[in-house]
């Protein structure tokens, strides 16, 4: 990954940036982010040490129950109008070849490949932004009546990956190579290569580099690498999945009594946090990466405890699916370590505690 060197002052400005796009004030941050423009910060510069640094501080904020889903939404709709000001004033001849920059169908976080498509287009590529949640075959259409040289494919959610492999195979059967990105893929890019990825990238600039050193060589998965899929868990899973959610509200309103209590909006809530764990489980399984499934149980430990959910409410959820899923040993061992990895930020919950 090549290193971005910010601008003198640009670390104030990013607290300024921040302040814009908190409250929806779109002048403001466009305003911003053209004035330092005009005094000579390069265009990437902004895109990846302003824009892009603010959009993960957003996401933390709502994780931390500091912003609502409705000021995150706000804020990331402004990040897109700045990207949307910066490449209007800044318009480089292309002099390179054609990329097409997608997200996987049924990926909607789309900022981070606009920011990519905008950094290619700096570099000098020729790109075709599809936006958020490509569906597979019109993809391919595209590429058939495009040819570009490569495809660059976003995944930021690992529940994706089974449409992400199914479009990346899809690509390659036509003779275009795929360069993978976004943390759906893995933080070390593992599910990329596992997948059959051609390159995998960590930013939008290690993406430019990578595909200026040379293009994408192909390197086609290994034949037995997804033979864990033989055992039919995964499919069986994503079969049976309304029965099977079914089953664990059921089951979970058994074991945990005050849910007798609960309003529509927290049973609501509650069949939402439920689905999120079958699909995850559903993901890893897919893969066969007991992390995609614990780094999910840490995360929404850690967003749970922020809005005053103790882990032990996911914990009786985690083991409603445990005792579901007996037919499903893959699946079941993946529960026992995402109960494993709960009861472990439990415990760092109240060792905060005892040092507060």
């Amino acid at each position: 990954m090549s290193e971005l060197v910010l601008a003198p002052g640009l670390e104030a400005a990013a607290e300024n940036y921040l302040e814009h796009i908190g409250h929806a004030d779109e002048f403001g941050a466009v305003d911003l982010a053209l004035n330092l423009l005009d005094d000579g910060v390069p265009a990437e510069t902004l895109l990846l040490g302003l824009i892009a640094p603010a959009q993960r501080r957003v996401g933390e904020l709502w994780a931390a129950d500091r912003w609502s889903v409705a000021r995150e939404h706000g804020a990331t709709a402004v990040s897109e109008r700045v990207v949307a000001a910066i490449a209007s004033r800044v318009r480089p001849e292309p002099v390179l070849g054609r990329v097409v920059v997608a997200c996987t169908d049924g990926e909607y976080h789309a900022l981070s490949t606009r920011l990519l498509t905008e950094v290619l287009r700096l570099r000098g590529w020729r790109v075709d932004f599809l936006g958020a949640s490509v569906p597979g075959t019109h993809l391919i259409t595209h590429l058939h009546q495009k040819g570009p040289d490569a495809v660059a494919l976003s995944c930021t959610l690992p529940t994706r990956l089974p449409r992400a492999h199914a479009t990346l195979t899809a690509c390659q059967a036509v003779g275009i190579p795929v360069l993978a990105g976004g943390p759906g893929f893995g933080s070390d890019g593992r599910l990329a290569r596992l997948l059959g990825a051609d390159g995998w990238a960590p930013s939008a600039d290690a993406a430019a580099d990578h595909l200026q050193s040379g293009g994408l060589p192909s390197s086609p998965v290994a034949m037995d690498a997804m033979a864990h899929l033989a055992d039919e868990e995964y499919t069986q899973l994503v079969r049976r999945r309304p029965a099977i959610l079914t089953g664990a509200m059921d089951a979970l309103a058994g074991a945990y009594p005050p849910m007798a209590r609960y309003d529509d909006r927290q049973m609501e809530s509650t069949a939402e946090d439920m689905a999120h764990i079958a699909d995850f489980l559903a993901a890893a399984l897919y893969v066969d990466d007991t992390a995609v499934f614990t780094d999910f149980v840490t995360w929404t430990c850690g967003v749970l405890r922020a809005r005053g959910v103790p882990p032990g409410a996911l914990v009786r959820g985690l083991r409603v699916f445990r005792d579901q899923l007996r037919e499903f040993p893959r699946a079941r061992h993946l529960l026992a370590e995402g109960i494993h990895s709960a009861h472990a930020a439990e415990t760092d919950d109240a060792d905060w505690e005892n040092e507060r």
